[in-house]
């Protein structure tokens, strides 16, 4: 965790780089030095504070409830979606099962009137038959 307080860690850094670049100007300087000298640790490290951590466990906790917050609003925004998509198909089964009904009765109805054509059709042909001998039967089929 205490790799993840990034600014202490760059802040680091930049005190690092220019105790290098001041290090590299002295030597510059003193030529005629041969050894060199280096100290154990050119930055002390203060990562290890309480106060840090705390901190950095406060930043995360803050970071940790958006994440959480946007998950909800993720999972609440699919169910609705998928609430939507329920209702969506309920009313095209409610449009398709009236558009059979439809189709069914206007089968039935052309069923009805192909009858009554076949019949008018057969009387109206010059055709020798033994009911055009009966009075009266012609006008009820037509």
């Amino acid at each position: 965790m205490a790799q993840l307080y990034l600014t202490r860690k760059w802040l680091q850094n930049q005190k690092l780089d220019a105790h290098v670049g001041a290090t590299t100007l002295n030597n510059l300087f003193n030529t005629r030095r041969l050894g060199s000298t280096r100290s154990g640790s050119l930055v002390t490290s203060n990562l290890g504070d309480d106060n840090d951590m705390e901190d950095l466990e406060m930043l995360l906790e803050a970071y940790f409830m958006q994440l959480d917050g946007t998950r909800n609003k993720i999972l609440s925004v699919r169910e609705y979606i998928d609430d939507t998509e329920d209702y969506v198909n309920i009313q095209l089964d409610n449009h398709k099962k009236k558009l059979i009904q439809l189709q069914l009765t206007l089968t039935i109805a052309s069923f009805a009137i192909a009858i009554e054509t076949l019949i008018a059709g057969s009387f109206g042909m010059n055709i020798p038959c033994s009911l055009f001998q009966v009075n009266g039967i012609f006008w009820p089929f037509v």
